[in-house]
């Protein structure tokens, strides 16, 4: 028994376990003769048979049943879409009209701050003597109400209402 080494590493050489003298022991079956036995098992069909199975046979209730779904999920795709589309459009409306409102608001106060500032009481009070010819009121042109028996407002209506009129008046009268 020599031990050699060789190109993979083998520290062994197997030649001196050979056995020349054992029997040889027979094939097993391959799968060739398990699929040759199958073959035999083979039964077929008559070529009208074949078309028959493979021709589909279609129901047209269900055709129409499966058309009228598809039209509807279609139909309510769309409908989700355009409004998705519309709801967009009238928020970037609201946008665009909340940003000229602002805009407007600033320009308006900014006059409102120009007026104020450019016309003062006595400018006004100037303006009104020498150009109207008007002048402040004194007390003799003042008159003073009283309101010590409190506040009343009277309607002048129709003295001619009939019974159901009067009811509905009388009505509206304990809301307001």
């Amino acid at each position: 028994m020599t031990m050699t080494y060789d190109n993979t590493g083998a520290a062994y050489d197997f030649n001196t376990f050979k056995d020349s003298t054992a029997k040889k022991l027979p094939k097993r079956k391959t799968e060739k003769t398990a699929k040759q036995a199958d073959k035999n098992k083979v039964v077929s069909i008559p070529q009208d048979e074949i078309v028959k199975i493979r021709r589909r046979k279609h129901n047209p209730f269900k055709l129409f049943i499966g058309s009228a779904v598809g039209l509807a999920v279609t139909f309510a795709v769309a409908v989700i879409i355009i409004g998705q589309v519309q709801l967009t459009e009238l928020n970037q409306q609201i946008i665009n009209k909340r940003a000229q409102l602002n805009n407007a608001q600033s320009t308006y106060t900014q006059n409102q701050m120009a007026i104020q500032s450019n016309h003062s009481t006595t400018d006004i009070e100037n303006f009104a003597k020498d150009k109207l010819g008007m002048s402040k009121a004194e007390n003799a042109q003042k008159e003073f109400v009283s309101l010590s028996k409190g506040d009343k407002a009277e309607i002048a209506g129709d003295a001619n209402k009939n019974f159901f009129q009067k009811m509905i008046d009388a009505i509206t009268g304990l809301w307001s």
